[in-house]
């Protein structure tokens, strides 16, 4: 064996600090790489103090691979019981949080998605981030079991990966769904029982499940002929009423934007309206024109994060920093306000009448001043407001839609020239009447007629019953009883005045008063429809309009569905009227010149004693049998299957009404004679 000189020794000796060093310098490094890479949980990294973790959503399935067209997925996340803790399984309240994902894995564009959620355990939405609900409700919003529609907000466009290089922020939108769902008790998992694309163009098959995870693959349908579009933004679409939002003005705090409201419904209208939209990024209001918001209050803005932005801003002078403004047309006298006022097509008290009408007052306009806070301090950072509701006095239910970018809109050039300019951005919100449901409707109709003593009065709460303003205690009147049999007089008084003539009437007929009599039917307006002759020729009914509330109505309509009797319609007498074939065969009418005024319900000659009266207006019409031979009026063929009254659907009764005794009897001696006579026709003859 070798031994290692002394030199040899002391050179190994020296460099085994030096190697050791190295070494602890290099596993330094590693572990110091290790923690920036593998979010260890510590003070200062991670989740910011070990948190309690989400759990990730699972990787993207091999079908998100192999998608050519549009991936929907959602994610169940995580839940935790709520208070109160009940017994009951299905009163029993969860926060959820979950991951709805829309991914554009096609090579077509995706402008302005939509996506259908079927939540079906009660869940209540409290938040939805990266999408805005299009119901326009807002939050908390009850879904129940009947799922809700997502729309893209802030990303509304979805890119394809060939134009973006695969940029996953571009082509896909990622929604953070919170909210309360009833009724699943852990360890079952409280799933929707679908999702789906809702553009135009696209077929979805059935989802595929897995545990807390579902997803589809949505493609373009191939009979689906899209419109071409050569434009860069979608072209606009119908709505009964819309809404274009136009910014004409641009500055780096601010922006001038008007807003044209458009009823393209022929039977659509508004009275009184008041707009209400959601801001969705601190914007406030600065002024306005053509229009007025309902509240003016300078300390909510000071005490807003636009008050400790603009810090020497003069807030008594801005109009409305509210999230959720509502807004109202300004009265006609007005109009010649140089200030507020002098803008083409506004200052009509919020009258919003149909084109078949009077065309010169289907559309509104106003212009208001928006300030911005950051970070969107820049004359292209332009957002819409979002959550758009519109609402009259007695008129249609309106659903509206998200705001969709559309081409700039076009305006007259200022300078007089054969020249148009443009705006700088384009917006437009589509909405479009809704039926009421049951118990919701703004106005009613009864039935009577010439062969029966009794009138079929309006539905029981057809217009609602739960409204605390209207004051009726359900607890001492029956919501979901039938009417009362009315004598014809009944139908001139106040609800709360029939009461007496309801019983004195059941006692003369024999009918059975329950002891909780039903409950009024609460509606401001109510139709009254008589079938008033019928003869061989033809038939006559009366229509008589009461107003019950503190509006009056000016140019105001009706407008009738008669079904197989529409052919027959021959005149309308004090009113005028126009036949609409296109329209479902419904007859227009609408009153005469100087007579187009229903007016509120006044007091009684004696206001002591003497009930309120209804303002009222009533025209006969007259209808002809030659063109509709089987017609058969008593049966019910003379009644209408729909009433409009300023656009709202009227609820109508569930039965007709029926002979009389005397006329039953009548009625039955006449069919006796006509067999008697029959049979001696045929003996003689023999």
């Amino acid at each position: 064996m070798k031994t290692i000189s002394t030199c040899t020794w002391n050179l190994i000796m020296y460099r085994i600090p030096i190697l050791l060093l190295l070494l602890l310098l290099f596993t330094s490094r590693i572990r110091a790489q290790d923690y920036i890479d593998g979010n260890t949980k510590g003070d200062g990294g991670g989740d910011g103090g070990g948190g309690e973790e989400e759990a990730a959503p699972p990787a993207p399935p091999p079908e998100q691979e192999m998608c050519n067209g549009i991936f929907l997925s959602y994610n169940f996340i995580s839940r935790e019981k709520e208070y109160p803790h009940v017994k009951n399984v299905t009163a029993q309240s969860w926060a959820f949080k979950s991951m709805l994902t829309v991914v554009n894995t096609g090579s077509y564009e995706l402008k302005s998605w939509k996506a259908f959620v079927g939540f079906q355990h009660e869940e209540i939405i409290v938040s939805a981030d990266g999408a805005v609900v299009i119901d326009g409700e807002e939050f908390p919003v009850k879904v129940g079991k009947n799922g809700t529609h997502f729309a893209g907000y802030p990303q509304a466009d979805l890119l394809t990966a060939i134009d973006t290089a695969g940029d996953e922020t571009k082509i896909q939108a990622k929604v953070g769904i919170k909210g309360t769902q009833f009724g699943v008790k852990p360890p079952h998992v409280p799933m929707p029982k679908t999702i789906r694309l809702m553009n135009d163009g696209y077929k979805c098959p059935g989802v595929k499940r897995r545990a807390s995870y579902m997803h589809v693959c949505c493609k373009r349908d191939p009979k689906y002929k899209p419109k071409v579009i050569k434009t860069k933004f979608l072209p606009k679409m119908y709505g009964d009423l819309t809404f274009t939002y136009d910014v004409i003005q641009s500055f780096e705090s601010n922006y001038l934007a008007q807003v044209t409201m458009d009823n393209n419904h022929p039977l659509g209208r508004l009275d009184h309206w008041n707009l209400t939209w959601e801001w969705m990024r601190n914007e406030f209001i600065y002024d306005m024109r053509g229009a007025y918001t309902h509240l003016k209050d300078p300390s909510e803005c000071l005490y807003s994060e636009a008050g400790q932005y603009y810090k020497d801003f003069d807030f008594s002078q801005v109009l409305n920093c509210q999230k959720k403004p509502i807004i109202a047309d300004l009265p006609k006298e007005r109009w010649n306000d140089s200030k507020i006022g002098k803008i083409p097509y506004c200052c009509r008290n919020g009258s919003l009448l149909p084109a078949t009408m009077n065309a010169s007052e289907s559309r509104s306009v106003f212009q208001l001043t928006v300030y911005k806070l950051p970070p969107d301090m820049n004359r292209t950072a332009l957002s819409p407001p979002q959550n758009w509701k519109i609402y009259g006095v007695v008129n249609p239910h309106y659903k509206c839609g998200p705001p969709i970018r559309i081409d700039p809109t076009e305006f007259p050039d200022l300078s007089g020239l054969d020249a148009v300019s443009l705006a700088v951005a384009s917006w437009q919100v589509s909405c479009n009447i809704t039926k009421p449901k049951p118990k919701q409707a703004k106005c009613c109709v009864s039935f009577s007629a010439f062969y029966a003593d009794s009138v079929v009065p309006c539905n029981t709460c057809a217009c609602g019953c739960d409204d605390p303003e209207a004051g009726i205690d359900t607890d001492k009147c029956n919501e979901n009883a039938d009417p009362l049999p009315l004598p014809p007089e009944a139908l001139l008084v106040p609800f709360e005045n029939r009461t007496n003539k309801a019983r004195a009437w059941a006692h003369i007929k024999h009918f059975k008063v329950p002891k909780k009599l039903p409950c009024p039917d609460n509606c401001m307006v109510s139709v009254n429809w008589h079938v008033d002759s019928d003869y061989k020729t033809g038939w006559t009914a009366r229509i008589t309009l009461f107003n019950w509330g503190d509006v009056n109505f000016e140019d105001w309509f009706t407008a009738i569905q008669m079904g197989k009797a529409f052919k027959g319609y021959e005149n309308v007498y004090s009113f005028n009227g126009t036949k609409v074939p296109s329209l479902n065969n419904t007859i227009f009418m609408q009153g005469l010149e100087g007579l187009n005024f229903l007016v509120a319900e006044v007091n009684g000659t004696h206001p002591d004693k003497d009930p309120r009266v209804p303002g009222k207006q009533q025209s006969v019409i007259s209808f002809l049998k030659n063109k509709t031979p089987r017609l058969n009026v008593v049966k019910g063929d003379g009644f209408p299957t729909k009433v409009v009254f300023n656009g709202e659907e009227c609820a109508l009764p569930k039965h007709f009404p029926v002979l009389s005794g005397a006329d039953r009897s009548r009625s039955r001696g006449r069919f006796l004679l006509s067999v008697i006579a029959g049979v001696l026709t045929f003996v003689l003859l023999l």
